[in-house]
């Protein structure tokens, strides 16, 4: 049958073509206005006569069939029925058309906007409100209760006036149309129900578009005609709220990987060092999960040869010391281990300089001085800045000194200097405590610590509340020096970082490092569960600002309010780190950021893990499987001799 219509469709091209070579040779011969119209129709009858023959893209994509009833349309074999948005509630958070687009369903969606004039809705919004205003004073003074109805719009209107006087906010029109298609009649009332359950949720209501199926069908096909017009009132920001493109794609072909995108189920994979800088800032509730995230970005930045320093204030990080084979330095007042906060770097960069190494460590110290003792005058800050220089001169240790081979000063070097000096003799006391009493083993020792591990992690934990700030100072101090002494690529984890943020000096401090800390290729990671001190603090907010990356877990009704205007999240992200869940969150890498999702696989979980519960579950395996192979041992020893004796053998061969 297609070949026949082939060649039928090839004779009339074949006719078409002569009658039009015929006519085209008459026309050049002088004829009258009678025959010139004669033959101009059959010029029209010949065309005519081609076109009935070829096939045009709509006889291509129309239906065969077409059936109208008052509920549907039958599309061939389909069944089609279009819904229409009506009315929405006062407020609608982003993306809540998405659980429609993500339904399993087959839909046709068709959303229009008319722009109205903004003088006109200013206009009928002042009249409103003068109708309002006076209705609420007639209440008042008949005695009638207040109606929170009619005070909650009149702020609206309000707060919409002055969006439209400002240029923030437009006013729209706005129709929005679904068109949904099924195979049979019963599945095409399921998948309605559906649809209007979802909408109905949100206190979004629909109508179906009863006896104007072919209407409501006519609108929601690529042709930009609505022929239905159904429309709502609408201001700009929930018109924005409405398209589903709230997703943010976080994958480079560098990085790790971070965690799932909540939003479309991508990966983040992310390389923070490709950034600006290098640094983060994570908060969260306790329990939220925020050292286990940080665990993983550790265990996986180790992968791609990444050192990693942590100071850790609660004994978190020990078991992926053990795991990995990192250093663990416990910082005690009996711990073997210790720090001498008159350490120098050798200096790398810009700071290569002996004056330039000698000035910043001299202010450092001061600000450490400062945490031990007190508040000083600027007498006592004058003084103490001549001590501590003289105290390096007594090492020889001078502005022209070569730093590679030198032997630093203590703490006792800088008392006896302050005692030697007039006015110093009060400094000197309060630093005693530090030099012979019952801190001196933590601040008063030459350092014989080595770094040299790709993880090396400081714990804290059995230090004095009092001295932690003062011992996370000194800490952050050694660490400072290590990096400007060899430029490597290091990431540096301070958690509980509240701690810091409560002193001026060691926030003063902390921020300097932050600021400073991508020209020696480091990445500062800072964790809190502290919010308000964090934020509230003197260079909080600054180190918020000079850190690339935020990652936001979980928040507590008390925070939340100051982590959204911080971050300048929207209602709909406010809500969202209430409700998080475990390892739930949103991710900010630079402009982008997205809902995250944590997720490590079972060898990793085992390695990372903060459950007291599954620590207990790894302890008690691990005791097992010893027992175990000791009773095999005890079982077999011949075998035990025999594997020994062909270790022997092999070893002199």
């Amino acid at each position: 049958m297609f070949g026949f219509n082939k060649i039928k469709q090839a004779q009339k091209e074949v006719k078409v073509d002569k009658e039009l070579e015929k006519l085209s040779a008459n026309t050049k011969t002088q004829v009258s206005p009678k025959e010139n119209i004669a033959r101009e129709k059959q010029l029209i009858e010949a065309e005519k006569v081609f076109r009935e023959g070829v096939v045009s893209v709509r006889d291509i994509i129309a239906p065969a069939a077409l059936r109208v009833d008052p509920h549907y349309l039958r599309l061939n074999n389909l069944y089609v029925r279009t819904l229409f948005v009506m009315t929405y509630p006062r407020y609608v958070t982003i993306g809540w058309f998405a659980p429609i687009i993500n339904e399993s369903l087959t839909l046709d969606i068709s959303m229009f906007f008319y722009p109205l004039d903004i003088q006109m809705v200013l206009k009928q919004l002042k009249n409103k409100v003068g109708t309002m205003e006076a209705q609420i004073i007639s209440d008042h003074e008949k005695g009638a209760p207040r109606d929170p109805i009619t005070e909650t719009a009149l702020q609206d209107i309000e707060a919409l006036r002055d969006g439209l006087s400002q240029g923030t906010e437009k006013f729209f029109q706005f129709a929005l149309y679904v068109t949904i298609y099924s195979k049979d009649k019963e599945e095409l009332d399921l998948a309605t129900d559906r649809v209007e359950n979802l909408l109905g949720m949100q206190l979004i209501y629909s109508r179906r578009a009863l006896f104007q199926s072919e209407q409501g069908f006519n609108s929601t096909l690529p042709l930009g005609n609505d022929e239905l017009n159904i429309s709502t009132n609408m201001n700009s920001s929930p018109i924005a709220s409405s398209f589903p493109f709230v997703s943010s794609e976080l994958t480079s072909d560098d990085g790790i990987l971070y965690g799932i995108n909540r939003h479309n189920n991508s990966l983040i994979l992310f390389d923070r060092f490709s950034l600006q800088n290098a640094n983060m800032v994570v908060f969260a509730t306790s329990g939220a999960g925020k050292s286990y995230a940080i665990k993983l970005e550790v265990l996986r930045s180790m992968m791609l040869g990444t050192d990693v320093i942590i100071i850790d204030p609660e004994n978190e990080y020990q078991h992926l010391s053990e795991a990995v084979g990192g250093a663990y330095i416990n910082v005690s007042l009996n711990s073997e281990s210790k720090m001498n906060p008159f350490d120098l770097p050798k200096g790398v960069g810009g700071d290569s300089k002996p004056e330039d190494i000698l000035r910043s460590a001299i202010i450092t110290l001061k600000g450490l001085i400062r945490l031990m003792i007190g508040d000083i005058t600027n007498v006592e800050d004058s003084l103490l800045d001549r001590a501590i220089l003289e105290t390096y001169a007594k090492k020889d240790i001078t502005a022209a000194s070569d730093l590679s081979n030198i032997d630093p000063p203590i703490m006792s070097d800088l008392e006896e200097v302050l005692l030697s000096m007039e006015g110093g003799e009060d400094m000197a006391l309060r630093i005693k405590k530090y030099t012979e009493g019952t801190f001196s083993g933590l601040f008063n020792s030459p350092t014989n610590i080595k770094v040299d591990n790709q993880l090396v992690i400081f714990c804290i934990r059995d230090l004095e509340d009092e001295l932690r700030p003062i011992a996370m100072y000194m800490i952050m101090t050694h660490i400072w020096n290590i990096i400007r002494s060899e430029l490597k690529r290091r990431m540096l984890v301070v958690d509980e970082a509240w701690i810091m943020m409560r002193h001026e000096d060691s926030s003063k401090f902390m921020f300097a490092l932050v600021k400073r800390c991508r020209k020696y290729y480091l990445g500062i990671t800072t964790i809190t569960q502290d919010v308000n001190d964090f934020l509230t603090s003197t260079y909080g907010n600054a180190i918020v600002t000079n850190c690339a990356l935020q990652l936001l877990l979980k928040q507590t009704p008390a925070a939340v309010n100051l982590v959204q205007k911080t971050f300048m999240l929207t209602e709909g992200e406010k809500y969202l780190l209430l409700e998080a869940g475990l390892g739930e969150g949103i991710f900010f890498a630079g402009a982008k950021h997205a809902a995250i999702k944590i997720q490590a696989s079972y060898g990793e979980n085992q390695i990372i893990t903060s459950d007291p519960r599954q620590l207990l579950e790894i302890e008690e395996a691990k005791k097992e499987f010893e027992e175990q192979m000791m009773a095999e041992a005890e079982k077999n020893p011949n075998e035990k001799q025999v594997s020994e004796e062909e270790g022997v053998e092999s070893d002199s061969i």
